[in-house]
């Protein structure tokens, strides 16, 4: 039963309604908090039970002194990427319950949670008029077995799911589902959100406390176990001057990236205060909280103000919610208050009027180049790749080193803002109108975010433009920034594949990772949308859109990007007349109803999910097998060998890769045993535990510093050294009983919140990773997986220590260590005439966390707490 020792229950009339609230200001010290940490105050008093959340907490957080926090999020959200391994972790669950006697039907959400179908859509066509048709008749085929299971989720009760084809899910979050303000079974509260996505944080711009979880935590949350965190320091990011005309959001939010990334943000809360947050539109508010992962912290949260009220009308949203959203927020002191001085633990100033026009890449989101410089950082990256590969470059007539292969207009990141938008669809107008056209070999393509951005684009004229460059519709989804960008023209997959070509994309997305958007693209540049639309023209990342022409007009007169790019006057008038709220409310009118195709998908019947002996896309997930009543007794970790050594910032795209499954890989090999032609991506087989593990560290851009050359293989040691690819290792480690550790350097899973790089982890043996730094979420999965992350202390790492990954360790000590968080565990690494003794940190950070590790893993902890007959709590 919920407690209320500050007294802070009170009646607050919202919308000619009253509601009940537990009034923030009534604890002391509460008005010098941070935005985010009021919100998450809220959160204690609400779910106050003098166990999980007790006074002292509660007192604790107001004052700046609190450890750990228990926050339960309002509301889940998920994608089918991460949303389906969910299912079957839930599934499974069921199964588990049931074959014990127990009810399966108990194990179903406690709080709302919506599911968007978007990462399911692939680029198969592009550049015609029916590839949207084209596509989505793949996508159906394809994810036919898929679709059923998620018409079966939906009998889950308080589970919706999207159906696909409305668009990317952040987006939708934004446009649509997100209420700011949650009234609910007489109560009113801040909307709080757990996403299975690290761009889950892009609704922050509407004042939403939100982030990316792993699949898992999701789970914890949806089942109502509040999710366990070091409470993080707020950094004040204080927004000053005014953007350059012709600078874009993009722009601006590259420079951010690049700005906090180098300040060292990661974990933390961000918010953005000064004197330029007023000005700044929301759709710019939503490029840069989008891309708070990229930078590394954890929100990138806004403030609640006029500029929120406008965008809420222009989104649909009712008066009386909009009037509700006002009065709440001033009442709870989280409207924006220019004069206000909270209590952050740092502050990092940035002057908008220094962006200019940048790039991000060729590998990571944070690595800003201005546009002058992409030719130099293009060439240099070119040479350093020619210096790894072996194929010798033959003449490949028009495709050659640093030729853009493919150009997209996708991602959340950026189809939010219809300024970036329609600034690339006057630029395409612009080139029309002097003749240029598209290179040949770039695949260029369109994937908004919802359906609201292709209304907007043709309302406004701008759409047939856009396709006669070939930036046709594709698909509404996440499609190539999440790797779903399909085959390349065929011109340039033989000028790779034969010649050894290396070639580029330049997309609108937020994640550039090696082998994420494509298996043959070795540089990835993140770009604003008419900045895509120039590089299509130009068909090179080697030239210079800053002194070159991009191209010679039907007279034989050169071109300039200048010539092309639209006035920021142009863009505002074009966009104040055609985005208006019925444009968005024609978008969500029967939104959850779906198109002909989804309500033709059969609606499967049972408790329990029928699996199929056959699929190649759903297996009942291992997890819980073998598992017991019993907690089992904490051991020591001895003779483990090392499945990977790994430099530093390796992604969770490296562990656990999103895109298509290579024939030859060890993945592609079961498949087509199983008779497979089309194999499709690892994103689109997470549901089927066999195929992931396989692609468990198979990334060909993987690094293994055990193993000549990239690619996921390593020695495997049973076999006298032979190098093997790492699942095949895995299993003959598994055979002769040796435990396994990685080894890695810094900012180990950066990347997206992805479970299955913690599952595959965890099924191919690994019993611990030892790194110098993680990410937050990734090291959360890890511990949720039941594998142990350790880090070096301070100025050690594996070079440093000597370890060259021939070792034998053992990790003794781990039943005292482990009680408690942070503890430190001692390891010791011999391989013949040599031996080194050191200590490495825990990272259990919360006595939760201790927990779930001691149980083996969340699942296993949900599990026994269901045989006990223990269920999670409501959100109030």
């Amino acid at each position: 039963m919920a407690l209320n020792t500050f007294s802070s229950i009170a009646r607050l009339d919202l919308a000619d309604e009253t509601f009940l609230v537990h009034r923030i200001d009534a604890v002391l010290g509460a008005e010098r908090l941070p935005l985010s940490h009021k919100i998450l105050l809220e959160n204690l008093l609400r779910h106050e039970d003098g166990d999980t959340v007790t006074a002292d907490q509660i007192a604790a957080l107001a004052a700046g002194t609190l450890d750990v926090v228990a926050f339960s999020p309002s509301r889940v959200f998920l994608h089918d990427t991460n949303g389906i391994p969910v299912l079957t972790d839930l599934a499974a669950l069921r199964d588990a319950v049931a074959e014990t006697g127990g009810d399966p039907r108990r194990v179903s959400p406690v709080i709302p949670s919506d599911l968007t179908v978007d990462h399911s859509i692939a680029a198969e066509v592009a550049g015609r008029t029916d590839a949207l048709a084209v596509n989505i008749a793949h996508e159906y085929a394809r994810n036919a077995e898929r679709y059923r299971f998620l018409k079966w989720g939906q009998r889950l009760d308080g589970f919706r799911i999207v159906p696909p084809g409305s668009g990317i899910m952040h987006q939708i979050n934004l446009e649509y589902l997100a209420p700011v303000v949650v009234r609910r079974d007489g109560w009113a509260f801040p909307d709080t959100c757990a996403g299975t996505d690290s761009h889950t944080t892009m609704v922050n711009a509407l004042g939403v406390l939100a982030w990316g979880v792993g699949g898992i935590e999701a789970e914890l949350a949806l089942l109502g176990e509040p999710l366990t965190m070091v409470v993080p320091p707020v950094v004040g990011v204080d927004l000053v001057g005014a953007l350059a005309p012709g600078v874009t959001a993009t722009d601006l939010v590259l420079t951010i990236a690049e700005t906090l990334r180098a300040h060292g943000v990661v974990g933390s809360f961000v918010e953005f205060t000064g004197p330029a947050v007023a000005g700044l539109p929301l759709a710019q508010r939503a490029t840069i909280a989008n891309m708070c992962p990229e930078f590394g912290a954890t929100v990138a949260l806004f403030p609640v103000d006029r500029t929120t009220l406008d965008y809420l009308r222009l989104t649909g949203r009712t008066p009386d919610h909009v009037a509700a959203v006002e009065t709440y927020a001033k009442e709870q002191g989280l409207w924006h208050d220019p004069a206000a001085t909270p209590r952050y633990d740092e502050r990092v100033r940035i002057d908008l009027a220094g962006v200019t026009a940048a790039l991000a890449g060729p590998r990571r989101p944070q690595d800003r180049v201005s546009l002058h410089d992409v030719p130099a950082n293009a060439t240099a990256a070119v040479n350093q790749i020619r210096r790894i590969r072996t194929v010798t470059p033959e003449d490949s007539g028009q495709v050659l080193d640093g030729a853009v292969a493919i150009a997209a207009i996708t991602s959340c990141t950026n189809t939010s803002n219809p300024h970036v938008m329609v600034a690339a669809g006057l630029l395409a107008r612009n080139a029309r109108a002097r003749g240029l056209r598209t290179k040949p070999w770039v695949k260029a393509s369109l994937a908004p975010g919802s359906t609201t951005v292709a209304d907007y684009l043709r309302d406004a004229g701008l759409s047939d433009p856009l396709d006669e460059l070939g930036f046709n519709l594709v698909g509404f989804g996440c499609m190539t920034c999440i790797g779903n960008s399909g085959p390349l023209l065929p011109a340039v997959a033989d000028a790779v594949g034969e010649r050894g070509a290396v070639v580029a994309a330049v997309l609108s997305g937020n994640r550039n990772f090696d082998g994420r958007i494509h298996n043959d693209v070795s540089l990835n540049y993140l770009a604003s949308p008419p900045l895509v639309v120039a590089y299509a023209l130009t068909g090179s990342v080697t030239h210079d859109l800053t002194t070159e022409p991009i191209g010679v007009d039907r007279d034989g007169v050169d071109v300039m990007l200048a010539d092309l790019w639209p006035s920021d006057a142009e863009i505002d008038a074009l966009v104040d007349e055609h985005v208006t709220p019925e444009v968005f409310r024609t978008a969500y009118t029967g939104f959850f109803d779906g198109d002909e195709r989804w309500r033709a998908v059969p609606a499967a019947d049972g408790d329990r999910f029928d699996w199929s002996a056959g699929s190649t896309y759903l297996r009942r997930p291992p997890f819980l097998d073998g598992v017991t009543g019993t907690v089992p007794a904490p051991a020591d970790i001895l003779g483990a060998r090392v499945l990977a050594l790994l430099g530093g910032s390796v992604t969770t795209d490296h562990i656990s890769p999103a895109g298509r499954i290579p024939v030859r890989s060890s993945a592609g090999r079961y498949l087509t045993a199983l008779g497979e032609t089309h194999l499709g991506t690892y994103a689109a087989r997470r549901g089927n535990f066999e195929v992931m593990v396989r692609g468990g560290f198979a990334n060909p851009r993987l690094r293994n510093l055990l193993a000549p050359g990239e690619g996921g293989v390593t020695p495997d040691f049973t076999r006298g050294g032979e190098i093997v690819p790492i699942h095949d290792a895995a299993c003959s480690y598994a055979v002769a009983g040796v435990p396994l550790i990685v080894v890695a350097g810094a900012e180990y899973g950066t990347g997206s919140s992805r479970d299955w790089a913690a599952k595959a982890t965890a099924l191919l043996g690994v019993r611990a990773v030892l790194a110098c730094s993680f990410e937050r979420i990734h090291r959360a999965n890890l511990v949720q997986l039941g594998v142990l992350p350790l880090q070096f202390l301070d100025g050690q790492n594996a070079e440093a220590l000597g370890l060259d990954g021939t070792e034998s360790f053992d990790l003794t000590g781990l039943e005292s260590a482990l009680r408690a968080p942070r503890s430190r565990v001692t390891v010791r690494a011999r391989r013949p005439g040599w031996a080194r003794e050191f200590a490495v940190l825990a990272r259990l950070d919360t006595p939760q966390e201790t927990v779930y590790h001691a149980h083996g893993g969340v699942l296993p902890f949900v599990y026994r707490r269901f045989l006990n007959g223990e269920s999670g709590r409501d959100d109030h």
